[in-house]
């Protein structure tokens, strides 16, 4: 199993980038898919997570409106497109993949990415 995430990188504040991650070595459509974000010393945290049927999302409160969740399962690829970035965004980014119907929780999903660095400048 392999999750390949990329897309960071430095922006100034106000600006966008789009993360992507691509998955293999399992049934895409299959999971639900999440992105976590973690800072030096600081828990992992989740940031999106699109679900498996349907495709549903959620947002953690401090990204709605600016952060967008999307997945191709064509492609067995989601994205993570960020708008109106701020300093506070700045964090290694992980996608992830879940089983669970509980997909805010980082310690029930069961693979990982590599991360993948965004750094907001202000």
């Amino acid at each position: 199993v392999q999750l390949q995430a990329s897309g960071g990188g430095l922006v100034q504040a106000g600006g966008s980038l789009r993360l992507s991650c691509v998955a293999s070595g399992i049934t895409f459509n299959s999971y639900t898919m999440g992105w976590f974000r973690q800072i030096p010393g600081s828990e992992r945290e989740i940031v999106a997570a699109i679900r498996r049927n349907f495709g549903s999302t959620y947002y953690a409160d401090s990204v709605k409106g600016r952060l967008t969740m999307s997945r191709d399962n064509a492609k067995n690829v989601v994205y993570l497109q960020m708008n109106s970035l701020r300093p506070e965004d700045t964090a290694v980014y992980y996608c992830a993949a879940t089983t669970s119907v509980a997909l805010t929780r980082a310690d029930l999903y069961a693979y990982w990415g590599q991360g993948t660095q965004v750094t907001v400048s202000s």
